[in-house]
């Protein structure tokens, strides 16, 4: 599936931007020396082009970025794209004609800086408009959708329901609406959508629904306790929006672990909570990281994937690999791919085996399992090879290299309402807890406590200690 957020995607539409100002480039100049009407026809291209073309595509990649010509076409109009673009291109050919000022750099034709500018702004407003048609097309057919839980059924909530149900192409689902009055459950709201509970029950709601955002489209003074239910979404990690007349201060309500911006969505003005990291630059290259390298490891550790088949294949019957239905970003549920190290019908003997389990909480954890498969499936145990296969979740964008563990959806059933906010980072290969000392023996809380400050104090640095502390676990074999 093809995620608008999706680290690729954005590196791939940053470069297209990039090799698009290339062409206005040589385009302007093609035109100049060949195309136009005497006497205007003809060009010198001595060295100050190529100052200016080095000028050029470092400022034109640090504004775009500046203008968030990469932040997410769901929750802008063409229109709002469009000016943005004419923006960061006139903002741009400010800085560069006040750069040749400084830098007096001369002898540039007028006539072809003026085409540069007119043909690469056509050529980027093009690419753009292809780019937000096919994202629209995609939606339409129904992938990429982020579902949203609205709170409150009258003229606000009915505001952002028009505005979802006109933009489609957006990429939002209504999945429901509740309400105060839990009289009113099932009424329909528009267009057949219905106030699913009350909001007493939000946190139920939300853990046993895939909730991407929850908006507050009444007013927070007539809602009792509502600090209440904001901490609660921010708790279990739902990104918030609050729907004006700005009710926090009426509140003296201070989030203890988002961040607040405010934003158009669907050109409602709103104010938005997320608990996410907010440093787009460094999650842009942990995600472009997280495909090099998958990428990369699968190649070399070919010989590693075939050892660990043969091996596998010798000790017992049965597939290599193994399937496990798993949850990821806000309990949404995919497959993750392991070796497989246990006999075949392993999960259904864990039952039998529940009194033996050796950890707290809702995981299952215990030594000298005895569906493990000699030898072989100790050692990818002992190692995590076993997680090895994970690199093509990595690749398909389900996971991360580094990020808290997918649970599997039996283990999410039984969490506290502050444990389910590690599902609002995407999970990894490996995480705080599978490189700390005496992992095993780690209580369940404690875990999930691990989890959360790995997505509170997040950084690339962070990352890459965990990645090396993890070669090192493999190297001396300390897992279960």
């Amino acid at each position: 599936m093809l995620r608008e957020h999706n680290k690729f995607f954005i590196r791939s539409h940053r470069f297209l931007d990039i090799c698009l100002t290339i062409a206005a480039f040589f385009g302007a100049y093609c035109i100049k020396k060949y195309l136009m009407p005497e006497p205007y026809r003809g060009m010198e291209m001595d060295t100050n082009y190529y100052i200016l073309f080095l000028l050029i595509i470092i400022i034109w990649y640090l504004i775009f970025h500046l203008f968030r010509l990469y932040s997410s076409y769901r929750k802008k109009t063409f229109p709002r794209i469009f000016w943005d673009t004419i923006r960061a291109v006139s903002t741009g050919g400010t800085i560069l004609i006040l750069l040749m000022y400084f830098l007096k750099v001369a002898n540039i034709s007028r006539i072809w800086l003026c085409m540069f500018f007119i043909l690469n702004t056509g050529l980027l407003v093009a690419s753009k408009g292809i780019v937000y048609k096919l994202l629209i097309n995609i939606r339409k057919k129904g992938f990429n959708f982020r579902n949203v839980l609205i709170i409150g059924r009258k003229q606000r909530a009915i505001d952002v329901i028009d505005a979802i149900g006109e933009e489609l192409g957006a990429g939002f689902r209504v999945i429901g609406c509740i309400d105060t009055n839990k009289d009113d459950i099932q009424k329909e709201v528009k267009y057949g959508i219905r106030i699913i509970d009350s909001i007493k029950n939000l946190e139920k709601v939300l853990s046993e629904n895939v909730v991407d955002e929850l908006i507050f489209a009444m007013p927070l003074k007539i809602i009792e306790n509502a600090d209440k239910y904001i901490a609660l979404a921010e708790d279990m990690g739902v990104p918030v929006r609050i729907i004006p007349d700005w009710q926090l201060y009426h509140l003296m309500y201070r989030p203890g672990k988002a961040t607040i911006t405010f934003e158009n969505f669907m050109n409602i003005p709103t104010m938005a909570l997320s608990t996410t990291p907010p440093n787009r630059g460094e999650l842009f290259i942990k995600g472009l990281t997280d495909y090099m390298l998958a990428g990369l490891w699968i190649i070399l550790f070919l010989p590693v994937f075939a050892a660990i088949a043969i091996g596998i294949k010798l000790f017992s019957r049965g597939p290599v690999f193994y399937t496990q239905e798993r949850c990821c970003l806000n309990g949404r549920r995919f497959k993750v791919y392991k070796f497989r190290s246990m006999a075949v019908g392993s999960e259904f003997a864990q039952k039998t085996l529940e009194d033996r389990n050796e950890t707290d909480g809702p995981a299952f954890k215990i030594k000298n399992d005895p569906r493990i498969i000699p030898f072989v499936g100790t050692f990818l145990r002992k190692t995590g090879l076993d997680e090895l296969p994970q690199l093509f979740n990595v690749l398909k964008g389900e996971m991360s290299l580094v990020g808290p563990r997918p649970p599997i959806p039996g283990e999410v059933k039984k969490y506290d309402m502050w444990q389910r906010r590690r599902l609002s980072m995407k999970p990894g290969l490996t995480c705080l807890w599978q490189v700390a000392p005496r992992r095993n023996d780690i209580l369940f809380e404690d875990w999930m406590r691990m989890d959360l400050q790995y997505i509170d104090n997040w950084s690339l640095v962070l990352d890459l200690k965990i990645l090396i502390s993890t070669a090192r676990a493999v190297l001396t074999g300390t897992g279960r």
